[in-house]
């Protein structure tokens, strides 16, 4: 398993305790580089319109636990829907 892969499976078992840094890493290796990163939010595009949207928020170096199902809800989406597995 890579680096991601082992992130995300983390992220599965354990969607309190996720650094921001780490979410970032995985989202940027799925949906490719924040299209905002200023202030305390970071946006990312997705291949679809509509939620599940991809923004995630730095509290305290931690990420929100909604937000971390927000995106494990998108990356399942996005393998079912579009094939990419990383």
């Amino acid at each position: 398993m890579g680096k991601v892969a082992d992130m995300v499976l983390q992220m599965r078992n354990n969607p309190q305790d996720v650094r921001f840094s780490d979410l970032c890493v995985v989202c940027d290796s799925y949906f490719g580089t924040a299209r905002q990163k200023g202030g305390s939010h970071r946006i990312y595009r997705t291949p679809w319109q509509g939620d599940p949207r991809i923004n995630i928020q730095n509290d305290k170096g931690k990420a929100k636990i909604y937000q971390v199902k927000q995106v494990l809800k998108a990356i399942e989406m996005l393998e079912v829907n579009y094939g990419s597995e990383k």
